[in-house]
């Protein structure tokens, strides 16, 4: 390739991945503080980086953000402690600062980037519904055929999103999210904590119920097991566990 070759510069341009997580919100059924979860995070910001792409963080409100708890690989109940990837995150100044000044998504120019992740976190399922700047940005995406992403409970924003014709962007596609029986799982050690009444869900909704009543075909590989699917320009992830696996079909459709 000789250095007047017009496709130079486009051939030596990174891909751009704009990332959202979610602001710090209180959950309306327990009073918990909620809000990002950092593998969801992590992982596909890792993944990205090693084919060299360039990521950038946003938020619907822009600001700090905090992450759910259960999360943080310190965090004193051990849940996270073996997610290393996370945990190299918090420890790299440079990265943990990313978190603590995101943009807000109105600043996302859907020129600049080729892909949008959505990550979840509790804190989706209680403010997404109102956050209409992600909403548009994400309606925005899919329609001018860029990769469009989301995982585990960040899959929430999906069940708001409709296109220009007023339909909901996941009628008759094939989609994965946060599942029933994981919902389940999560009631049941809520409910064991004597945090909530038996029979009070820890979620205001379910994304399984929800985007099945909109038309999507949703599919899931069992609790807590990896896994994404990829339906055209549209990624979806199950839950925390799936980073990776939703980084590798965004970077599967985009190529390097």
């Amino acid at each position: 390739m000789s250095l007047s070759d017009p496709n130079r510069a486009t051939r030596n341009t990174p891909k751009r991945v704009a990332i959202v997580i979610a602001n710090p919100a209180t959950s309306t059924t327990t009073g918990w503080p909620v809000g990002f979860w950092w593998s969801e995070l992590t992982h596909p910001y890792f993944a990205f980086h090693e084919v060299g792409y360039e990521v950038e963080i946003f938020s619907p409100a822009g600001g700090r953000c905090e992450a759910d708890g259960l999360s943080d690989p310190r965090d004193a109940s051990g849940y996270s402690a073996s997610d290393l990837v996370s945990m190299g995150f918090i420890h790299t100044p440079a990265l943990a600062a990313l978190v603590e000044r995101t943009r807000p998504v109105s600043e996302i120019d859907l020129a600049r980037f080729d892909a949008l992740v959505v990550a979840g976190g509790q804190a989706p399922m209680f403010t997404f519904e109102g956050e209409t700047a992600l909403i548009r940005k994400v309606v925005e995406f899919y329609e001018a055929g860029k990769v469009t992403a989301a995982l585990c409970h960040g899959v929430a924003v999906l069940r708001y999103a409709k296109g220009a014709d007023g339909a909901a962007i996941v009628r008759g596609k094939t989609v994965t999210g946060f599942a029933n029986v994981e919902e389940d799982f999560a009631d049941e050690a809520v409910w064991g904590m004597g945090a909530l009444p038996r029979g009070q869900h820890l979620m205001p909704w379910r994304i399984e119920d929800e985007l099945k009543h909109l038309g999507a075909n949703f599919v899931q590989a069992g609790r807590w097991r990896a896994f994404a699917v990829r339906d055209g320009n549209l990624v979806t992830g199950q839950q925390n566990f799936s980073g990776a696996e939703t980084a590798r079909l965004v970077i599967e459709a985009l190529g390097r």
